[in-house]
């Protein structure tokens, strides 16, 4: 009846997932068995999923070209212009979730010859932060190398110690306190409009798919999308991957080739 109530009040089928997660874990919690898989409960559950009529929003990809004109489309005489430039081109080098991006600090580089080896301290698939590595290559002949791009944001900010990405104030100074999520989201909404992109199809996670689909666009090794991404699952990758080899090796390619009528 619960359930039944929270979906007629047009809540969706992963906020109700979450909820009767949360009932487990009291229920357990308590030394009770819980309700939440009763075979009443699982039936109301999958008619729920069969009648919800909205598809999961999906937000658009920056692939890496319209990361490119992103980027060439901040003021590059100003502070803040340097962070949006570096958190464009670095989120995206590092297929970051937003709330990773702006979870880092300086203690979490450490510079190489080839890029920066990058520690993320705590993420969605590291709950018990163990930590996980990544590393930022460097691009030395391009105008859009992500560590340059980082270095020069630091080096502007004098940022020797703490957050990475921090809030600007008037007169274009660097404050002390980090960037949030959500500020992520709203600078990949910028540089989009300003980029001549639909910006309202692009959102802070845009920056994570954008990488993702551009490697598997160029032919990327799935294992090596994953040692960036951190997935613990391929089969999301995989989805990234079919999307882009659709038309390749097509079962339909060779078909309907004969123009010549017979008879």
């Amino acid at each position: 009846m619960f359930i039944a109530s929270q979906a007629s009040d047009g809540l969706n089928p992963s906020t109700l997932n979450r909820r009767l997660a949360a009932i487990r874990l009291v229920h357990l919690g308590a030394g009770h068995p819980s309700p939440h898989n009763a075979l009443k409960v699982v039936e109301v559950m999958r008619g729920i999923r069969r009648d919800w009529a909205q598809p999961p929003a999906k937000k658009a990809a920056a692939i890496d070209e319209d990361i490119r004109i992103m980027a060439d489309a901040v003021d590059p005489e100003s502070a803040m212009g340097l962070r949006d430039r570096a958190l464009l081109l670095f989120g995206f080098a590092g297929a970051f979730r937003r709330s990773e991006l702006v979870a880092l600090n300086t203690w979490n580089l450490e510079e190489r010859e080839e890029g920066l080896r990058v520690t993320i301290e705590k993420s969605k698939t590291d709950q018990e932060t163990q930590g996980q590595v990544i590393a930022i290559v460097r691009q030395p002949d391009s105008p859009y190398c992500p560590v340059q791009a980082l270095q020069d944001w630091l080096t502007v900010a004098e940022i020797d110690q703490g957050a990475l990405f921090r809030r600007m104030f008037r007169g274009d100074k660097v404050g002390a306190s980090r960037l949030s999520g959500q500020s992520v989201a709203l600078v990949v909404k910028e540089y989009a409009s300003r980029a001549g992109l639909d910006w309202e199809r692009y959102a802070g996670h845009s920056l994570r798919s954008g990488f993702l689909t551009s490697a598997a666009r160029n032919r990327a090794s799935i294992f090596k999308m994953a040692d960036q991404s951190r997935h613990k699952s391929l089969d999301i990758l995989r989805e990234y991957v079919r999307t882009e080899e659709l038309f390749d090796d097509n079962a339909g390619e060779t078909l309907l080739t004969n123009t010549q009528s017979e008879g």
